[in-house]
């Protein structure tokens, strides 16, 4: 049981995240948005190597997400980075440190 308490408190930060992308439409705003809920995250609880993976993930996504854009295999209705919204790679950046959490934990 404190393993799926300890999985939910990871992963509580993406669901407001997601659930934002509905209610927040200006993309540098929900930008900021994402920002303050990933400091938020990270001063309550910073484990070793998370801004790495943060900036890892950031830069990763980026990357793969643009690939994928620029051979059209994703379209976003949102544009405001390379084709892609601006909040996207903070979300799959903050989604690395939650993934290495949890594959830690296990």
């Amino acid at each position: 049981m404190k393993r799926f308490f300890y999985i939910l408190l990871n992963i509580l930060p993406i669901v407001a995240m997601i659930w934002l992308i509905s209610i927040i439409k200006n993309d540098y705003i929900l930008t900021l948005a994402y920002i303050g809920i990933i400091s938020i995250a990270l001063n309550i609880k910073r484990e070793h190597n998370d801004v790495k993976v943060l900036l890892a993930g950031f830069v990763c996504m980026t990357l793969s997400e643009y690939i994928f854009i620029s051979t059209g295999v994703e379209k976003f209705m949102r544009v405001s980075l390379l084709g892609m919204p601006l909040w996207l790679p903070f979300l799959w950046a903050y989604g690395f440190i939650v993934i290495k959490r949890i594959i830690q934990m296990i």
